[in-house]
């Protein structure tokens, strides 16, 4: 037997010993006229993963039918080489638009899931969504439930995804890329002051990315300093407190949750921000910022830019 192994995935093979070119004794004739094959080469492969869960995910073969619920995860398969296995998609997911979608990120529809006959189905970690995911299980699906809240955890995802599709050799190449864009925005933003910065999740009734969040990471690598203090990954946040924090910079995500913010200089009290007064409002989208995938490097980079444009050039 050997392995390759790693404290949160590993393959692993079985192989037969195989000698020289068999002498036709009687009991490969009989064999042979019986149409019983006689296996001298792999047995089979076991490529087998840990999931954030917990849970142990081991597939025979690579999945050729896969069901991805989640936008970022879409995007990862795609960049892995491997989208033309992906069999259907959520609501919102525009990555691949000419698939079927089976419902939303939140609520699933297990009966079209099962009717397409996914051999792995994958989740991006929405508490909500558990239940249909445990109700795919108990029919036999493979399910991998992915929640990564900074780089690390990123990186470990694409990585995990690239074993259990067969493809860790372009999950590892896709990982170094994402590596040396992050490591030339650090180069460029080290010891300069990082700015305080308030990232807008969604205007009416105020919710801003806390410290649980991929936003966090990005702000941080960006060379900001994210002003919310709640580790959650979403954080309720009242006006008045928005004001006494007095953030210098202002980001709007828009997107699914906030699909129309107003315009933040028409909005009442918000012209008492420095951030406002200043000018210093940006808005990204929210497929970019809040969905761990791929494109989360260009992310920091898009944010540095903004926030030293000394450094970066205008």
């Amino acid at each position: 037997m050997s392995e390759v192994q790693s404290s949160r995935f590993k393959v692993q093979s079985w192989e037969l010993p195989t000698p020289g070119p068999w002498p036709l004794t009687p009991i490969v004739a009989l064999a042979l006229l019986l149409g019983v094959a006689i296996i001298t080469g792999p047995v089979w492969a076991t490529l087998q993963i840990q999931d954030d869960r917990g849970q142990t995910i081991s597939l025979a073969a690579p999945p050729q039918r896969i069901v991805s619920l989640y936008g970022g995860l879409t995007e990862t398969l795609v960049a892995l080489g491997v989208g033309d296995r992906i069999a259907a998609r959520i609501q919102g997911d525009e990555t691949l638009k000419n698939l079927p979608t089976v419902g939303t990120h939140l609520q699933p529809n297990v009966e079209m899931i099962l009717a397409l006959k996914p051999d792995l189905v994958v989740q991006g970690g929405v508490p909500k969504g558990m239940p249909a995911l445990k109700r795919l299980e108990t029919e036999g699906v493979p399910v991998a439930m992915f929640a990564p809240r900074d780089f690390p955890g990123l990186f470990s995802m694409i990585q995990r995804l690239g074993v259990i599709n067969g493809r860790a050799d372009a999950a590892a190449a896709l990982n170094r890329k994402m590596e040396d864009r992050l490591q030339e925005v650090a180069r460029r933003v080290a010891h300069l002051k990082p700015p305080r910065v308030f990232f807008e999740v969604r205007y009416h009734n105020l919710l801003a990315a806390g410290r649980g969040s991929m936003v966090n990471d990005i702000i941080h690598r960006a060379g900001g300093v994210n002003i919310i203090d709640s580790h959650q990954k979403l954080a309720p946040f009242g006006l008045e407190a928005l004001i006494q924090a007095q953030p210098e910079v202002y980001i709007i995500q828009q997107g699914a949750m906030n699909r129309s913010p107003e315009d933040i200089y028409q909005r009442p009290y918000f012209q008492e921000l420095r951030a406002v007064k200043d000018r210093r409002v940006l808005v990204v989208e929210e497929s970019l910022f809040s969905r761990p995938g791929p494109r989360s490097a260009e992310a920091v980079e898009l944010l540095a830019r903004f926030l030293h444009p000394h450094v970066w050039g205008k």
